[in-house]
């Protein structure tokens, strides 16, 4: 187990850095921070950061490595989750569905909105079988050029007087 000092000084660099640094930054500062410390220095670095002990030792792997990661890209080719539209190829059919009865706007104008929540749609679709949540299904109606706002004037109730 690492001493105190050693964990305290590591937390104390890391917060003096970690607003300027992207994923990849964090990881490969925090693998040469524990290679540099030697024995233990992955524990020490994990508890001092909470950045997880498997991100520092691929960080490691990293800098080991004579071949370098691609300019601009956090993760090597391939890494991460595919897009869940990518994953299940019909949930944009599904959701234009859904939402087309519900479709405000001027049929000419780019922007149209739905009334429906991305909540509902979402539960909507997993009833389906589509694993998506309304965060997504928000990006996705965004994408499709959908505003989630409903024009004030299509509110029914009380009219003003006059």
């Amino acid at each position: 187990m690492p001493d105190a000092a050693t964990i305290l000084s590591i937390r104390k660099k890391y917060t003096a850095i970690v607003a300027d640094l992207d994923e990849r930054a964090s990881r490969r500062w925090a693998a040469a921070e524990a290679m540099s410390l030697g024995w233990g220095g992955i524990t020490a670095v994990a508890l001092a950061t909470g950045i997880s002990d498997r991100t520092i030792r691929t960080g490691i792997v990293e800098l080991r490595c004579l071949k370098p990661l691609v300019a601009g890209r956090q993760r090597v080719s391939g890494a991460g989750r595919n897009p869940r539209e990518q994953e299940q190829p019909k949930l944009v059919a599904a959701l234009e569905r859904l939402v087309a009865s519900s479709t405000r706007g001027d049929p000419m104008s780019p922007l149209r909105w739905t009334c429906k929540s991305t909540r509902i749609l979402a539960k909507e679709l997993n009833r389906q079988g589509f694993e998506v949540g309304s965060t997504k299904v928000g990006q996705l109606l965004r994408a499709q050029g959908y505003s989630l706002q409903a024009n004030r004037k299509t509110i029914e109730g009380k009219q003003h007087p006059d």
